[in-house]
């Protein structure tokens, strides 16, 4: 797995794909001088959708790990270095990226850390205030870093790149939209050529081949069936009369979609059409909260006051969260102590382009679990939701029928 082909690539003139005034103008309020980018999916945001193939799935390496590293000093984008693998060098060849600088040398953690040092220090930055992200870089790559640069400040930089990936552009809006329909075709496709006794694991591979057959990376399928609250795949059985839900996460060209939708095998009786009709009415409510210039936390008030005057409101809970990237960034809004994260966005107006995830869960204790979740996006007037369809009780057996 030797690769020499290229170690120093220079002169790609390709637009950067972010804003950089906006990053810049971050920088500056956090008082970074310069970045040092070491999660994935950051560099491949800074990049413009370049990802490592040959790191795409696992980061380890021998002794080591993958890390790339993209070195951005604030206001001398001319200035930045990626420091990439040297396995990346085929690839970089036919994908060249934005930045004036490609370093293609490292084989761990440490000497690529080294190797942005030494660009730090030739920027005059080596006692300046370095950014990082800190739940992003391995124990040995920050000793490394810290032992190089005594006198540097070392800052947190995981929120500036937060509220830079924040607002999409129309190119990520599309592949935020497309992601959710494609989960959309896979859940009905699965769900209309399953029926009785078919497994909970049976269903959770299936939509793994669809997911994958329609361009999608899968990365998760949550999944319950009868009256259990276990979302793990497992032998359960699907069975005449009882609801399944699908909760699946699957990523279209570096964006990830999240979408939960529910099915039966046979009618939904009465008592479902109503529990469902509830959990759709609790969404109803806070997507009529998502405006331009409205607080992001009155999606919750909304949404948690029409909960609370439902008799299922102790088997209920609501949640709405940022979408992108990565699943849970900003906009981050109350979560009612069910992550970890603080709700730094809920005093702050909601702008076109920001993408939420909108779920409403009832953990029903004679049904079973019945949830809705649905990725809206914040427009000029309002909101559009991706992925809208099937939304009530999806028929299992039926090739795709849908309520």
């Amino acid at each position: 797995m030797s690769d020499v082909a290229a170690t120093h690539l220079t002169g790609n003139a390709i637009p950067a794909p972010f804003d950089t005034h906006r990053l810049d103008q971050l920088m500056d309020e956090a008082g970074i001088d310069v970045l040092l980018v070491t999660s994935k999916h950051n560099v491949r945001y800074m990049l413009g959708g370049y990802r490592a193939q040959f790191f795409g799935f696992m980061d380890a390496m021998g002794i080591s790990r993958f890390l790339p590293v993209l070195v951005y000093p604030k206001g001398a984008m001319e200035k930045s270095v990626y420091i990439g693998h040297r396995l990346e060098g085929h690839q970089l060849k036919v994908t060249p990226v934005w930045v004036p600088e490609v370093l293609i040398v490292s084989s761990g953690s440490t000497d690529a850390m080294e190797h942005a040092v030494k660009h730090v220090t030739k920027l005059g930055l080596g006692a300046g205030r370095i950014g990082i992200e800190r739940p992003f870089l391995p124990v040995d790559a920050a000793e490394t870093l810290r032992a190089a640069l005594p006198q540097a400040r070392l800052c947190e930089a995981l929120f500036v790149l937060e509220r830079l990936r924040a607002v999409k552009r129309p190119d990520e809006l599309d592949k935020l939209r497309e992601a959710s329909e494609r989960i959309t075709d896979a859940m009905l496709t699965v769900i209309g050529s399953h029926g009785p006794g078919a497994t909970k694991q049976e269903i959770t591979e299936a939509l793994r081949r669809e997911e994958v057959s329609r361009g999608l990376d899968f990365e998760y399928c949550l999944i319950t069936t009868g009256t259990s609250l276990n979302r793990a795949p497992s032998e359960e059985r699907w069975e005449m009369g009882a609801p399944m839900s699908l909760d699946s996460g699957g990523n279209y060209e570096g964006y990830i979609g999240d979408l939960t939708r529910m099915a039966v095998l046979g009618e939904p009786d009465d008592e479902l059409q109503e529990l469902l009709g509830k959990v759709e009415a609790i969404q109803q409510t806070a997507f009529r909260a998502i405006a331009p210039g409205r607080l992001g936390g009155e999606i919750f008030a909304a949404a948690d006051a029409a909960l609370r005057a439902l008799p299922e409101h102790n088997h209920m809970h609501f949640m709405a969260h940022g979408m992108g990237v990565i699943s849970h960034e900003a906009p981050r809004l109350p979560t009612g102590g069910r992550m970890s994260y603080p709700a730094s966005d809920a005093e702050r107006p909601l702008e076109p382009g920001l993408v939420l995830s909108v779920e409403t869960t009832l953990e029903h204790p004679r049904r079973g679990f019945i949830k809705l979740e649905d990725t809206a996006a914040v427009t000029d007037s309002g909101y559009e939701i991706f992925g809208e369809r099937a939304r009530g009780w999806n028929r299992g057996g039926q090739a795709g029928a849908q309520s």
